[in-house]
C-alpha cells in the first residue's frame, strides 16, 4: 500500500469511516520522498527506539519501522487506530492510544525502549507545538528530537542567538538543544494542504546546557522578562517583569553587562542572559 498516494490514502480512510479534524491539526503527507527524508534526518537505526507523535495514516511510521529497532506511535484520535492497524503491520511498531501531553514519557521510554537509544521523530500538529516541544526537552531520555513544524516556527527556533528572530522559547530550546532546520516541506505535500509551509527542525541534546548559570529558575525568569514587552527596550521589559527592582536597578544591571542602554531583549545571546542574571542578583 502506498500511503502517500492520494487515491489509495482516501480509500484507506474511507474504509474506516475516517474524516479529517481541523481541531486536531490533521494533515497527512502525500509525497513519499518527504517521510523518507524526515526519517533519514532523524538518523534512526537499529539501535534506536523512536517515539512518534501523531502518526496519522502511518506514512512516517512505516519509514521509521524500516530503520529503527522499535517505534512507539502515540495517537490521540481513536478513529485512526483501525486505519493504523491496516497501514503499519510491522512487528517493531506499537500504537499507543493517548494524549502525549498527559503521558509520563520518561516511564514510557524506560519501558518501551530498554536497550535502545530513545529519540523522537514526528509530524507535530501545529496547535500543540510549544507544549509538546517543552515536554520533550524536559524528558532527558530523548537524545534527539526531529519534528515537522510550521516553517516560520521552525526557523524561529533555529535562529542564531542575538539575531532578533528568536524569542523566549527559542532561548529555552537552545539552552538545552542544538537546533537546525534540515528540510523545507511545501504545503502542497499534504492532504488536506495546510495554510502555511512546513519545515523539519532537528534538535540534538547538549551534553551540558549552553551556558552555566547559578540559578536556572531566575535565568529563565530573566529570559521571559526580556521578551515581556517585545517592542520596548530591555530595561523597560525587565522593569515590568521585576517590579520589585524598579527601572533604576534594571538600568544598572544592563549597564554592568556592557549592553547598550537601548538594546532589546531579542538581541541578547544566552551568554548575555547569563551575565544579566548575575548582574540582577548583584543589584537586589
Amino acid at each position: 500500500m502506498n500511503l502517500c498516494d492520494p487515491v489509495e490514502l482516501r480509500g484507506l480512510l474511507a474504509r474506516h469511516g475516517f474524516h479529517f479534524s481541523k481541531s486536531m491539526g490533521q494533515n497527512f503527507l502525500i509525497d513519499p520522498q518527504v517521510p523518507a527524508d524526515i526519517a533519514d534526518a532523524s538518523e534512526a537505526d537499529g539501535t534506536c527506539g523512536v517515539l512518534e507523535i501523531g502518526p496519522g495514516a502511518g506514512c512516517l511510521t512505516a519509514e521509521l519501522a524500516r530503520r529503527a529497532g522499535k517505534v512507539v506511535s502515540v495517537e490521540l484520535d481513536g478513529a485512526l487506530l483501525p486505519v493504523l492497524a491496516e497501514s503499519v503491520p510491522y512487528s517493531n511498531v506499537e500504537i499507543v492510544h493517548g494524549d502525549v501531553l498527559k503521558l509520563d514519557l520518561e516511564a514510557l521510554a524506560a519501558e518501551k525502549f530498554s536497550g535502545l537509544t530513545p529519540i523522537v521523530c514526528a509530524n507535530l500538529p501545529y496547535n500543540i507545538t510549544t507544549p509538546v516541544l517543552t515536554k520533550l526537552v524536559e524528558t532527558a531520555a530523548f537524545r534527539t528530537v526531529t519534528v515537522l513544524l510550521q516553517r516560520e516556527v521552525a526557523r524561529r527556533l533555529a535562529a542564531p542567538q542575538g539575531s532578533g528572530d528568536g524569542g523566549a522559547f527559542t532561548a529555552f530550546l537552545q539552552y538545552h538543544m542544538e537546533t537546525a532546520v534540515v528540510l523545507d516541506v511545501p504545503r502542497e505535500k499534504f492532504l488536506p494542504p495546510p495554510k502555511v509551509h512546513s519545515a523539519v527542525l532537528r534538535c540534538v541534546r547538549r551534553t551540558r546546557p549552553a551556558v552555566e548559570v547559578g540559578d536556572e529558575a531566575l535565568f529563565f525568569r530573566v529570559v521571559r522578562g526580556a521578551f515581556l514587552l517585545r517592542r520596548k527596550t530591555l530595561v523597560n521589559s525587565l522593569a515590568a517583569a521585576f517590579p520589585e527592582l524598579g527601572k533604576a536597578a534594571a538600568e544598572e544591571a544592563v549597564s554592568a553587562c556592557g549592553l547598550p542602554a537601548g538594546v532589546r531583549g531579542e538581541r541578547l545571546t544566552l551568554e548575555d542572559f547569563a551575565r544579566l542574571t548575575e548582574a540582577l542578583q548583584a543589584v537586589t
